[in-house]
């Protein structure tokens, strides 16, 4: 995305650059299974991991990125001792974009226990890079999406 123009993943261009390259792969020739589109998982990737201690790369980026990518949320570090009402928020909202745009989203969400917001992470595993944990701005749901069993979301 960086090397498309995005002066760093989270910036203004960041969702072109995302658009631009999962046209891109949509146009690919090859045999394809399961996802096949651009993935941004956070902790799998040098850069991603690297803008995640920047503060200008958040989880509402990746939630607008994943209206045009190939996944939702891929391996997101999230603080510990985050609450299950701001899961619950984080993924309905994820489930209203993959409703609305009738596409596959899903999430990866990893709460790494004794770390606060946007402390850094100490993987010490060849296949993850360490990035910092990122919150999700909410209080949870209320009104209607707390009572509700049942909302309907139709497709576009």
């Amino acid at each position: 995305m960086e090397i498309l123009g995005a002066p760093k993943v989270g910036l203004a261009g960041s969702l072109a650059a995302a658009t631009i390259l999962t046209n891109i792969l949509d146009e690919g020739r090859w045999l394809r299974a399961g996802f096949n589109s651009l993935m941004l998982p956070v902790l799998e990737d040098h850069t991603l991991a690297a803008r995640s201690e920047s503060g200008n790369f958040s989880i509402k980026d990746l939630l607008i990125y994943s209206a045009v990518c190939g996944t939702g949320l891929d391996t997101v570090p999230l603080p510990g001792d985050i609450s299950a009402e701001k899961i619950e928020a984080l993924l309905v909202d994820l489930a209203a974009l993959s409703l609305r745009l009738n596409k596959p989203l899903t999430a990866r969400l990893m709460p790494i226990p004794g770390k606060k917001s946007g402390e850094k992470t100490n993987f010490d595993f060849e296949f993850f890079k360490n990035g910092s944990t990122m919150d999700f701005p909410t209080e949870g749901l209320g009104g209607l999406m707390r009572k509700a069993d049942w909302i309907q979301i139709s497709k576009r």
